[in-house]
């Protein structure tokens, strides 16, 4: 299954397309060796900005949102997309923990956070929602937009591992495989999740988080991936 634009393409194709039809073998092998050399991460997004004679990304996000905007259509894609992740990341994981943002307020996105874990648990994992709150003491239930409901726990550690308290189902508590970060740690990171265990992966690493990151590095880093690319189809890179 394939996403399929609305809009028929229609009309002369440009120069542009037509360089990047002709090199599409190139392109394809370049991709596979970047991906290669360096491995995508878990999951992210980009900031598009659209100046009408040029579309440009501007930020790439590591802990993103809006998830609940997917359209419901390509759910089966995106459950795919997660499976592969997780395969990669850490092919023996049985359960999730994901930490979204402390706040919670804003109940839109608490409802992407939803969307998330539904995503995850379609590929079969165990999923719950920990909180960093630091005065949250017992499960927090809340109600969203579309009707639905989130559970908030708050997280404790043990050792180091984090865990949750045992499940409505389990009397044994909840010690996630793998920890997946939806809270882009501005503030830096917290002490709770520092030094864990390697072996309850944490994705992304803490060190990925806003307090050790700028968009500088990140249009360095850009500015060098367009050179190499247009190098290799024979374009501007302002393109």
């Amino acid at each position: 299954m394939v996403p399929h634009l609305t809009t028929a393409l229609t009309g002369p194709l440009l120069e542009l397309e037509r360089q990047f039809i002709e090199a599409q073998g190139d392109i394809e092998h370049w991709l596979r060796l970047q991906w290669l050399a360096h491995p995508a991460p878990f999951y992210s997004s980009v900031d598009l900005r659209n100046a009408g004679f040029k579309l440009a990304p501007v930020d790439t996000n590591l802990f993103p949102g809006g998830f609940n905007n997917l359209n419901p259509d390509f759910l089966p894609l995106a459950v795919q997309a997660a499976q592969v992740a997780v395969e990669k990341m850490c092919a023996d994981a049985r359960s999730f923990l994901i930490i979204p943002e402390n706040h919670t307020r804003n109940l839109y996105y608490l409802q992407n956070v939803a969307a998330l874990a539904d995503i995850i648990t379609k590929t079969g994992l165990s999923v719950r929602i920990g909180s960093l709150i630091p005065d949250l003491a017992e499960p927090l239930v809340l109600d969203l937009p579309d009707g639905g409901v989130l559970t908030l726990e708050p997280v404790r550690r043990e050792g180091n591992r984090l865990r949750l308290g045992p499940g409505s189902e389990s009397g044994t508590s909840f010690d996630p495989c793998s920890i997946l970060l939806n809270n882009d740690l501005t503030s830096g990171a917290p002490a709770i999740p520092q030094g864990l265990d390697p072996s309850q992966t944490m994705l992304p690493p803490l060190h990925a988080g806003w307090a050790t990151r700028s968009k500088s590095k990140h249009f360095a880093a850009y500015d060098g991936v367009a050179h190499d690319f247009a190098g290799l189809i024979g374009i501007d890179p302002w393109l």
